[in-house]
């Protein structure tokens, strides 16, 4: 049995972390831990990959497994606009790294000032968007600006997935010298 600790006991995480090594391992064991991201609690750009690996790293120092999963959400900029995203780390036992990260949406211009210059996390904005609590450990933002057709979970998987290429393929990314 492969186990996998994710840092973070949101179920939003845990469960896309399920889907995505399901893909490739069975039977598997996946179980949620908390640990902090050491970043803020509405990451910028590159701070969401930080935060997503220092999850990693933290885990690492708190129990063995066979993988790790640090997954975080950020936003970043592009193109003058600005996005919602995931990004994931993920380590073996070894501690060789792997990253991904999801695909992006583009967040609402009354958003923006809350998220950057006030730092306001995006699940709390949606939560007081919405009237409702604990919305990014359900449907996420996607899920209300997509009117249901795209879930958290949804986005988040294919980031897993992309952070374990590197891991499906050791001869290419984990070797010295593949070529």
């Amino acid at each position: 049995m492969i186990h996998i600790l994710v840092g973070s006991t949101n179920p939003v995480k845990i469960e896309a972390t399920k889907q995505a090594f399901f893909a490739y391992f069975n039977p598997i064991k996946v179980t949620g831990v908390a640990v902090e991201s050491g970043v803020p609690d509405q990451p910028i750009g590159e701070e969401t990959f930080q935060g997503a690996q220092h999850r990693v790293q933290r885990l690492m120092a708190q129990a063995p497994a066979d993988f790790y999963v640090g997954i975080e959400g950020g936003i970043c900029t592009q193109y003058g606009r600005w996005f919602s995203f995931g990004a994931v780390c993920i380590a073996n036992g070894q501690g060789r790294m792997g990253f991904g990260s999801s695909p992006q949406f583009e967040l609402p211009p009354p958003m923006i000032d809350l998220l950057v210059t006030q730092r306001q996390e995006l699940g709390l904005v949606m939560d007081r968007l919405k009237g409702e609590s604990h919305t990014k450990q359900k449907e996420g933002a996607i899920g209300y600006f997509s009117r249901g057709v795209v879930t958290r979970t949804d986005l988040m998987k294919p980031a897993v997935l992309m952070a374990l290429v590197p891991f499906l393929n050791t001869e290419f990314y984990l070797d010295n010298d593949p070529l």
